[in-house]
């Protein structure tokens, strides 16, 4: 997963995660990348820290005896930079989200004020309906349609 930290021509800054550095580029030049605030396409990519792992390291295991029987792997593997693994997870938050469609920003009021009950939405928004929630202190998040992201487009 590569990580850009990006911010468009209104100054509104945010990250953005791809699959590789070349998805990234790629999704660029095809204009499927914008600013979640204002659906700017006239993004800069800034200087981020790398990000590093200093946890403790992984207790030592023995080597692994080589197995008795040859072992087939039946699994398919993406070729590198694929959009496989955002594919997975707007699989998975689309599961565990009602879709309202064009209803979602007056839904996600309605949630906020305590008008209805506190649960997992998706649904469409124009950029100026996702700036007024974020102006009300609502928490939304925009998210690519899992249909760009397919292996066709």
């Amino acid at each position: 997963m590569w990580v850009a930290e990006l911010r468009c021509a209104q100054g509104h800054g945010f990250e953005g995660w791809f699959a590789s550095r070349e998805a990234f580029e790629d999704q660029s030049e095809r204009g499927l990348v914008s600013c979640p605030r204002c659906g700017s396409q006239q993004l800069e990519r800034r200087l981020s820290a790398p990000r590093l792992n200093l946890g403790a390291a992984a207790p030592k295991q023995p080597p692994k005896q080589p197995p008795t029987q040859p072992q087939r792997q039946l699994h398919h593997q993406e070729p590198a930079g694929s959009a496989a693994p955002l594919r997975e997870l707007l699989a998975h938050l689309k599961a565990r989200s009602e879709d309202l469609g064009e209803r979602f920003a007056d839904e996600a009021r309605r949630i906020h004020r305590g008008q209805a009950p506190e649960r997992a939405i998706r649904g469409k928004a124009s950029g100026a309906q996702f700036e007024a929630l974020l102006d009300e202190g609502i928490e939304v998040l925009a998210l690519p349609d899992p249909d760009l992201l397919s292996p066709t487009h």
